[in-house]
């Protein structure tokens, strides 16, 4: 039922758009005025996001899993 919700594309767009808002929200409020606190802190959300972004591509599609499977009454 969820799986077009939680799709590959799904996440990649979603991870793309966080990126950008969090880097256009960061360049706003860094032009109308912030402390060196909140400027770290802004700049930390985008690299967050960035991270996001970069692990959602990179992460290894599912595959099939090779399991053992050991008989109980051997």
């Amino acid at each position: 039922m969820l799986k077009g919700l939680f799709s590959q594309g799904m996440a990649e767009w979603g991870t793309a758009s966080l990126v950008f808002v969090s880097g256009a929200m960061t360049g706003r409020l860094l032009a109308t005025g912030m402390t060196e606190v909140q400027a770290l802190g802004a700049m930390m959300a985008v690299l967050g996001s960035l991270t996001a972004a970069i692990a959602v591509r990179a992460w290894p599609a599912d595959g099939v899993v090779k399991t053992r499977h050991s008989d109980p009454s051997d």
